[in-house]
């Protein structure tokens, strides 16, 4: 099989393990909001998870990113016996060093519940710092997850990484449903760490597969580890400070009205569904590729597989956009309004993914820019970029929540995000030259027109049908099913009439394939 096809179907795989993952995770978060509604309960749930998940997310990516070019260096020079020895020893160096962040984090936990929701005092503030350390083991499993799932894909085996997210919904459900009554929001973080530790169990079998077998080596003076530490330390601070941005937007709705912090996420969830399931995908299997055209100094591959996944972003995040803002509310009403979740509830939720999905353009190319840029090995300049956002976002903050409310902290982040986007491209041009920008430009003006009459008729066929149907929760989704359905066909039309090459292409070999399949 040629390496296209296996790229092609290493993608799709994960897109539909992502994609269903991605379901669980929206009836894991309708079952929160119908179990405890959109309050201090779960202000203080979503603070804890946040403080928990923030120093393991850190760590999880720095080190499955620095991993996966070290370890491939190191079986090119040692073969199959010391990349698994070297794994060993990292999972050990791993493991101690996340523990001495758990013991950290336990006695500091009062302070980092502080900084992170300034705003909590009395009843919510105890219960903020016990869900947080009923939540510290989060931190080493996530580390330990890291180290196996960069081995895993250095061997191409992207299985466990698309899967991965399915137990740990399933855990949450099981709970949500069955338990949550008796155990209430203390349960529910405790089942936190169980959906994470499942994410550990599920790559186990992939990784005997692999050929690797555990053994107990601790060696800190190993060069390799060294240079994925050194490596990883860029990385953590640019992760840290990304994830920040979302930390301060909850610290600062933690002195707004009850529930702005769980509208906040609720949005977020919803706006990060395209992210997570096409994006992520796009990224995890084009940066093994762009990592190996730079080993081969073959910069004009670099920009090549670049450019071809910077339009095919620009292609789904641009309509992705048009249809959240369009289509926020009933939206927002179909995935979480039922149980202690109320209208208003919704209207905050909306409000808020409308301004997030204005940042979704930006965030999805700079997932992918910054793989570019690691693939260059330079990890410095995201995390510089890194510093920037957060200062900026810091700033927007400050001025657009006097007179927005949460709604403009999400504004602000996607102004940040957008802006340090743009700085990224810049300074990439400077370091390995042209870009192709007019073209970029181009696919996203002919894309961007296509969006916005997509938008026009999506918001007519809902509407539309929502008045001929009438109002129930199964005919509100038939009718956001309807219009999201007539939106793809009528933006892929849109694109093909306009001559978006990649479009064109794409219904070019549907269409070959349904010609062979009938024999015409």
């Amino acid at each position: 099989m040629k390496k296209s096809h296996k790229t092609a179907r290493s993608a799709l795989m994960i897109m539909i393990f992502t994609l269903g993952s991605k379901l669980l995770g929206f009836i894991r978060e309708t079952l929160i909001a119908s179990k405890f509604g959109s309050g201090m309960l779960t202000d203080a749930f979503f603070i804890a998870v946040s403080a928990t998940t923030l120093v393991g997310s850190f760590i999880l990516s720095s080190i499955s990113t620095t991993f996966i070019p070290v370890i491939s260096e190191v079986e090119a020079r040692e073969g199959r016996g010391g990349k698994i020895k070297h794994t060993n020893n990292i999972i050990n160096i791993t493991a101690a060093l996340s523990l001495a962040l758990v013991i950290i984090a336990l006695a500091g936990t009062p302070l980092i519940v502080r900084i992170l929701a300034s705003g909590f005092e009395g009843e919510q503030f105890n219960l903020a710092v016990n869900l947080t350390r009923i939540g510290l083991p989060i931190i080493l499993f996530s580390g330990l997850i890291g180290v196996l799932k960069g081995f895993l894909e250095s061997e191409q085996r992207f299985y466990a990484t698309a899967i991965i997210g399915i137990p740990f919904n399933l855990a949450y459900i099981f709970y949500l449903v069955f338990m949550s009554s008796l155990f209430g929001i203390k349960g529910l973080m405790v089942t936190a760490v169980i959906a994470v530790f499942t994410q550990l169990l599920v790559q186990i079998p992939e990784l005997i597969k692999a050929g690797f077998r555990y053994k107990f080596i601790f060696d800190f003076k190993d060069n390799y580890i060294n240079k994925v530490l050194y490596l990883s330390l860029p990385v953590l601070l640019g992760t840290a400070i990304n994830d920040l941005n979302v930390i301060i937007d909850k610290t600062l709705a933690s002195r707004l009205v009850s529930g702005s912090i769980s509208a906040l996420n609720y949005a977020n969830k919803l706006n990060g569904l395209l992210l997570g399931v096409f994006i992520s995908a796009i990224a995890t299997v084009v940066f093994p590729l762009l990592a190996k055209e730079f080993s081969n100094n073959n910069i004009t591959g670099v920009k090549r597989i670049m450019s071809y996944g910077v339009i095919l972003i620009l292609l789904i995040t641009i309509p992705a956009t048009v249809g959240l803002a369009v289509l926020a509310t009933p939206i927002v009403q179909v995935a979480f309004e039922r149980g202690a979740f109320n209208p208003n509830d919704t209207i905050m939720t909306s409000s808020a993914l409308i301004f997030y999905s204005l940042g979704l353009v930006a965030s999805a190319l700079r997932l992918l820019i910054t793989r570019v840029y690691y693939s260059l090995q330079d990890t410095r300049t995201p995390m510089i970029n890194g510093v920037i956002s957060l200062g900026l976002n810091i700033i927007l903050n400050l001025i657009f929540i006097q007179f927005m409310a949460h709604t403009g902290l999400a504004c602000a982040t996607s102004i940040s995000n957008t802006v340090t986007t743009l700085l990224l491209f810049y300074v990439l041009k400077k370091k390995i030259g042209s870009l192709g920008t007019w073209g970029y430009i181009r696919n996203f003006i002919k894309a961007g027109l296509a969006s916005v009459l997509m938008g026009v008729i999506v918001y007519t066929v809902y509407h539309g049908l929502y008045g001929l149907l009438g109002v129930s929760k199964l005919l509100d989704l038939l009718s956001l099913l309807a219009a999201v359905g007539t939106g793809v066909i009528v933006y892929s039309v849109l694109c093909y009439v306009f001559g978006i090459e990649e479009v064109k292409e794409l219904i070019g070999k549907i269409r070959d394939r349904v010609l062979r399949g009938t024999g015409i």
